[in-house]
Order: C-alpha cells, then sequence, then structure tokens
C-alpha cells in the first residue's frame, strides 16, 4: 500500500467504526431503513458526497466527482434481520419492529450489512483525500432491502442511473465469517445462487383433538411435506446440478387440544440453473398436492403455493473486472492476504445493478471477519476496525486503479 493510500485509510477507520457500532446498535428491516439511510447519508455527506436519498423506498446514491472520467459504482447494503442477537457486546442491538405480517420482532444485523456501510462511508474519505489520485465520478449506493433481494431492482426501476448517471463497471463486498480478518476473497464467473421464497399453505378441516377422524389434520400433513421435499434434492435432481431445499418457518395452530385449519410453510430454494429452479417449484406443489389428496383433504382445501416477489437469479462476476480489481487489491494488500473463493450457495440481488442493456460488468468480493456464522445470533466480526481497514483498503485500491492513469472500459462481446 502506497503511503498516501495508506494513510487516508487508516484515517477513514475510526469514523467508520464508530458509525459501524450506532447501526449495530439500531438495525431495521427491510423496506424499514429510514434511520439507516438517514445516517449513512449523513456519513457520506460529511465525506464531501452529494447526496439524494429515497431512491426505490429509502435507497441512497452519492456523488464524489474529480475531474473528468468514468464513473464506478460501488454498493452497500443496509438492512437487518429478524433475530434477537446474542453477541453480549456493549452495542448489541435491543431494536424490536413490526414485521410485515404485523408480528412484533427482534433485529439485528447478523448479516454485516452494518460493516458494509462503514466500509462504504471510509471509502467515501479515503478517496475524498486521494482526489489528485484519480479521474471520474463514484457513485456510493446504500441499497435497502437486500434481504428480501428487490431493493436493487427498485432503485434500477426508480431511475438511479438517470439521477447519478450509467456507470462503467459496479462493485460490492461482504463479509465472510468463513475466512481470516484482513483476507479478500474474490470469485470468477458465477458467484451466488439464484433464489426463491415460497409460501406453502397446507389447508386442512378444523376440530377438536379428542376427535381427530373428524377433522383432516393440515399439522400432520405439513409435516409429511416437510419430510418429504428432503428427498427432492437426492433423489430428483441430477448429482452433478446444483440445488438447495429448505422449509425454514412452520406455523399453525393455537391451543393444544385443537387442530386447525391451516399451517403456512416458509420454503426457500436455491439454484445456479433455471431448470433445477422449475423442477424444484413443481416439485414442491406436486408432493404438497398429492399428499394432500392422498390424506382425503376435500379438492377446495388443497394446499396453495405463492411463490414471493423476492427472486433473485444467479449472479455472475465479469472475468476481465475481477482479474483487474484483484491485481490492484493484490498490489496494495499484499497477495498473502487475497484468495480465490468458489460459488456460493448464499443469495444476493446485487445483480439487479448489472441487468441493463448493455450490461454492467461486475465483481463482487469477500472480505473475511472470523466470528461464527452469518444469520446467526452470535455472529459479530472479531476485529471490525481491521476488518473496515480490510474493506476501505480494497475498494480504494480498485477504484485507484479503474480511474487512474489507464481507465477501465468494458469489454464488450463482438456482436
Amino acid at each position: 500500500m502506497t503511503p498516501a493510500l495508506e494513510a487516508a485509510v487508516s484515517a477513514a477507520v475510526d469514523p467508520s467504526l464508530a458509525l459501524y457500532t450506532d447501526l449495530h446498535a439500531h438495525p431495521e428491516l427491510s423496506g424499514q431503513e429510514e434511520r439507516t439511510a438517514a445516517r449513512l447519508a449523513a456519513a457520506l455527506a460529511a465525506a464531501g458526497c452529494r447526496v439524494e436519498t429515497g431512491i426505490g423506498g429509502h435507497g441512497v446514491a452519492a456523488v464524489l466527482e474529480s475531474g473528468e472520467g468514468p464513473t464506478l459504482l460501488v454498493r452497500a447494503d443496509m438492512d437487518a434481520l429478524p433475530i434477537a442477537e446474542a453477541t453480549g457486546l456493549p452495542y448489541a442491538s435491543r431494536a424490536i419492529a413490526v414485521d410485515r405480517r404485523g408480528d412484533a420482532v427482534p433485529v439485528m444485523h447478523a448479516c454485516g450489512h452494518d460493516l458494509h456501510m462503514a466500509v462504504l462511508a471510509g471509502f467515501a474519505r479515503a478517496m475524498q483525500a486521494l482526489r489528485g489520485s484519480w479521474s471520474g465520478r463514484l457513485v456510493l449506493v446504500g441499497q435497502p432491502s437486500e434481504e428480501q433481494v428487490s431493493g436493487a431492482a427498485a432503485m434500477i426501476a426508480d431511475g438511479l442511473y438517470d439521477r447519478v448517471g450509467r456507470p462503467v463497471a459496479a462493485l460490492a463486498l461482504h463479509v465472510s465469517p468463513e475466512h481470516p480478518s484482513g483476507t479478500v476473497l474474490f470469485t470468477e464467473g458465477t458467484g451466488s445462487a439464484g433464489a426463491d421464497s415460497i409460501d406453502l399453505a397446507v389447508r386442512g378441516v378444523a376440530g377438536h383433538g379428542a376427535h381427530p377422524h373428524q377433522t383432516r389434520d393440515p399439522v400432520l400433513l405439513a409435516s409429511e411435506i416437510v419430510v418429504a421435499l428432503q428427498s427432492v434434492v437426492s433423489r430428483e435432481l441430477d448429482p452433478f446440478a446444483f440445488g438447495v431445499l429448505t422449509v425454514g418457518s412452520i406455523h399453525g395452530g393455537a391451543k393444544h387440544n385443537a387442530i386447525p385449519d391451516e399451517v403456512r410453510l416458509g420454503i426457500n430454494i436455491r439454484f445456479f440453473e433455471p431448470e433445477v429452479r422449475s423442477h424444484l417449484l413443481a416439485a414442491i406443489e406436486r408432493i404438497a398436492i398429492n399428499l394432500a389428496r392422498a390424506a382425503d383433504v376435500p379438492e377446495d382445501r388443497l394446499p396453495v403455493m405463492t411463490v414471493l416477489d423476492e427472486s433473485v437469479s444467479p449472479a455472475s462476476n465479469d472475468t476481465p473486472l475481477v482479474r483487474r480489481v484483484r491485481a490492484a487489491v493484490e498490489a496494495a494488500l499484499g497477495p498473502d492476504r487475497v484468495g480465490e473463493l468458489g460459488p456460493t450457495s448464499g443469495s444476493e440481488d446485487f445483480g439487479a445493478f448489472g441487468a441493463i442493456e448493455p450490461p454492467v460488468p461486475l465483481c463482487y468480493f469477500r472480505i473475511g471477519t472470523g466470528g461464527g456464522q452469518l444469520h446467526s445470533p452470535a455472529y459479530a466480526p472479531e476485529d471490525p476496525a481491521r476488518a473496515i481497514g480490510t474493506g476501505v483498503g480494497a475498494f480504494a485500491a480498485a477504484a485507484l486503479d479503474l480511474l487512474g492513469a489507464e481507465p477501465y472500459s468494458p469489454q464488450r462481446p463482438a456482436k
């Protein structure tokens, strides 16, 4: 790392760490990121950016300019999860929110989005300090509703690129607790899986628990469906195909001796290929309906499957862009801190920022944090300051190269 870059990154860490602890203590659910967006917008404005808010919901876009040159987009996501924090941190979240079903739920930053925003703000500070070393425009995006894989598309639909300009490339990072703090991991090609969330209403005929023969029990039926779904991937997909089918929630009934009329299953699928997606969706519906018929559920009470508006396609990294960014990061941080990572089964809607015509090349990489497992009540980076410094350094090294003496230009395939 050059002395100028090292000084700019070091100066950005403490303000970003303060922002991180504040955001961690005050998380907000998808679509509810009002305070979060205001805090991030203020931090970006303090770094010298021109800031616009309210894009696609609570989306934030900040612009930092330094002469003539290409436009580079850098994104951080903002939303948190309905999880009760168990880290024991002095700044642990005690937040309670009302979710979209009207239930009061605890809220926690269990996926690192608080750190992503802290890195974005630190990156803005560092690039402001280094303005004599790059030429062009930085568009720094705070994206809402990533956990519902809908915020990126909403920002694009709300005219993000009309407001701030179309970028030549887009960058994003994500924490990786499986890797040591201070490391940076790159993936060429497909980086994350596509995903769908499905609500399955398993309906029956309600009645008294003492007279089960007079009912059609949806609790038993839902249980049979959950078990039967476990064989779809192992027995219906090609062994070399990638697919995941998870039943993440089951809700039904209110009384020990009362059989309810409905049980709700929350199901999630992951895939790389559209054919796998189609097979998984068809299998869920086929198994649910036919098990219900086998249980003599009336035809007008058969299960109802709803694919939620939270679908996302697999995200693909642009290989030439990834290689250029990786080379810049290796030069800045050292090759011993940079590595490779294969495609992950996690899903991400960052791809929507590139899904226009012509496409915007994407580079989505990971930074190691240690600290447990994502979406866990106990997840927390082992050393937030080191992770922030790594993220700021990686983004800054990439931006200085892409907006430097040889500005980045996308490689378009020949027609």
